[in-house]
């Protein structure tokens, strides 16, 4: 299956989800209907108040249903707001991680943050942030996150200490198949669903805890007849909670029951997801085997565990003796599918890795990646990448071996000082601010001294950047921005708000803005706002052409006018890529019209079209961008820029001969 088909499973799991829930809030409903019935109508015919003598009343279950149903709607949104504001991060925090600095020079931190940062460049994704699970000792990993700009990383301490760089690398390579295929935004999607039907076994328990502890104190101040009748009344109250706690066990048993439905199958997709990035299913199956001769295995102590139970690497729970109600396939099954020639034979193991010898561990803290073939070089003056919309459309969500080879050289060719500091704050906004730096003498001077007057201190690295970046192929531009951006997202809301003005001021310095300098605003205005600012996520509201059929004609004219020599040339290419869509002939609109800023009035557009229509209007990009047989570097990365404002990650293309 392609991203698209990917994407299109998972919505048809989130159906599936919806039926689930749907039949789980009924049989609640049903249940505390009864339990009304049989408790309120028994006490209160024993205190000579009232009797129903059917146990069908239309109205008392209209009022069960009422109040159950609000009461689960208040559980669900609640979560689902909370996750919402954090995203991926706010899961891990739940879980009790801790990020992990950029800069950090804790070796098995390193590693980590440099694997994390090579399948990010493959992948075409921004970087996520990196959460470490320090209180836990099992082995154990987990994505969390609605999109891949808010995503997270997370992986346990035993993770870290247990794996070595191959299975580490195997691992994450599972993690970021579930960013890539949708799975992740359906399992934080889960957890907020399944709160509002665990709620009720938490009014359960309340409504106990409030009879017991009230009751205890006022037993002895009731009157003989007073008594009786709130003796009766209490003593209802008292089994109606017991009998919601019991209740709210059918939430909790469909709430594992769906998140099984969910996850099983979908963790063998991720196996096979990584064991095709990575090339290497000895990583993956040697992962395994060590959680399963681990005496935690990758179990997950916090209280909050089964929450996130569905969105771990392995089972992070006791095992269920129910097989329908395990959110993970059993281990031995996993690494036979991956090595057939495995016998079940799991050797012990003590939890400590014992290959970190000290070549890798420098090699970590000095930013290294791993070990590659002497890639040939690319002459400075390669300006064409190769690209044709068939191209382009494979790549999209792809984990693919060759662009993780791809990334690992990107990294490699970087000057020391460079890979050093884009990994803090300070370096990070001098290598972006460097990258918009003119080259005309007049021009480099404004910009400069808006830069001094903003921040002095920012003045020398980018002077000292500028240097280092001399020599930089045009093509390792963007993919250094997407570095950028993890150490960025550190910074506070004042910074970055000033960051982001000062990027926007020396973009528009020369009065007008190129190709590039909109990739990279686009790029950071994406993945960076949310983090900072409050930014409303698009409602999908079209699922085929029709409704955004006039902004992606919009789109298809400013790519064809931005890159043509010619009217003539801009009207071939923009038919080329309008031919895609539709049969008929669109007339192309005016190059007047077609501003960059128009440009992006139609990307936020497209984000309220599905995911199969955002797909045929970027083929139809690539398209007209490709018409002409030669793709500048430039035309390459705003495409990648289209592509990611579509949600559609592609990772960087490379250049041809």
């Amino acid at each position: 299956m392609n991203f698209f088909e990917h994407q299109e499973v998972a919505r048809r799991r989130t159906s599936e989800l919806i039926a689930y829930y749907a039949l789980a809030i009924v049989l609640i409903v049903v249940a505390i209907y009864a339990a009304v019935m049989a408790i309120f109508n028994e006490a209160a015919s024993s205190s000579g108040t009232f009797r129903v003598e059917t146990f069908w009343n239309l109205q008392v279950f209209l009022e069960v249903s009422v109040s159950v149903g609000l009461i689960i709607l208040f559980g669900t949104l609640y979560k689902i707001a909370v996750l919402s504001h954090g995203g991926g991060a706010a899961v891990a925090e739940m879980l009790g991680g801790t990020p992990v600095p950029a800069n950090t020079r804790d070796f098995e931190q390193r590693r980590l943050l440099n694997v994390v940062e090579e399948m990010a460049l493959a992948a075409g994704v921004p970087v996520p942030r990196v959460f470490v699970l320090e209180a836990e000792e099992g082995i154990n990993a987990f994505a969390a996150g609605f999109t891949p700009a808010d995503a997270v990383i997370g992986v346990t301490r035993g993770c870290l200490r247990a794996l070595n760089r191959d299975e580490l690398q195997a691992v994450l390579a599972h993690e970021f198949s579930h960013i890539l295929n949708g799975d992740m935004r359906l399992n934080l999607r889960l957890i907020g669903v399944l709160n509002g039907i665990l709620v009720i076994a938490l009014l359960g328990y309340g409504l106990f805890r409030v009879f017991i502890y009230s009751d205890s104190g006022s037993r002895g101040s009731r009157s003989s007849s007073r008594g009786k009748k709130e003796g009766g009344l209490g003593m209802a109250l008292l089994l109606f909670g017991l009998a919601l706690m019991a209740i709210g066990y059918i939430g909790v048993f469909f709430a594992k029951l769906i998140k099984s439905a969910v996850s099983r199958q979908r963790e063998f997709l991720a196996d096979a997801s990584s064991v095709q990035f990575t090339r290497n299913p000895s990583g993956l199956a040697g992962a395994l085997k060590k959680i399963a001769g681990y005496q935690p295995a990758g179990r997950i102590t916090s209280q909050r565990a089964e929450e996130a139970s569905h969105l771990f690497f392995s089972n992070g729970l006791t095992a269920s003796w129910i097989s329908l109600m395990a959110t993970h396939p059993p281990l031995e099954e996993r690494i036979r599918r991956i090595d057939p020639t495995f016998d079940g034979q799991i050797p012990s193991f003590e939890g400590v890795n014992p290959e970190e010898e000290r070549e890798e561990a420098i090699s970590a803290l000095a930013g290294g990646a791993r070990p590659v073939l002497a890639p040939p070089p690319i002459p400075p003056s390669a300006r064409k990448i190769q690209l044709t919309p068939g191209q382009l459309m494979a790549k999209v969500g792809v984990l693919d071996a060759d662009h993780l080879d791809q990334a690992t050289r990107l990294l490699a060719r970087l000057p020391p000082r460079v890979r050093e500091r884009i990994r803090e704050a300070e370096g990070a906004q001098a290598l972006v601010l460097s990258l918009l730096i003119g080259t005309d003498s007049s021009l480099r001077t404004r910009q400069m001294d808006y830069v001094t007057a903003r921040n002095p201190a920012l003045q020398v690295s980018v002077n000292e950047t500028l240097g280092d970046l001399s020599h930089l192929s045009a093509e390792m531009r963007l993919p250094l921005v997407d570095l950028a951006f993890g150490a960025l997202s550190g910074l506070t809301a004042l910074q970055y708000e000033t960051f982001r003005e000062t990027v926007l001021t020396l973009a528009g310095m020369d009065q007008a803005i190129d190709l590039f300098e909109y990739a990279l605003m686009r790029s950071m205005v994406r993945r960076l706002d949310p983090l900072y600012r409050k930014v409303k996520r698009p409602t999908i509201q079209y699922y085929d052409l029709t409704g955004v059929s006039a902004v992606a004609v919009d789109l298809l004219a400013t790519l064809a006018w931005t890159g043509a020599a010619s009217p003539d040339a801009a009207a071939e290419a923009f038919h080329k890529g309008v031919g895609l869509l539709t049969a008929k002939r669109i007339p192309l609109p005016d190059a007047a019209s077609c501003t960059l800023e128009h440009l992006d009035q139609a990307l936020e557009k497209m984000l309220t079209a599905s995911l199969p229509v955002r797909g045929r209007v970027l083929e139809a990009c690539a398209a007209c961008v490709a018409q002409d047989g030669e793709v500048t570097v430039e035309e390459g990365e705003l495409l990648r820029a289209i592509a990611d404002s579509m949600e559609c990650p592609v990772p960087p293309f490379q250049s041809a001969a």
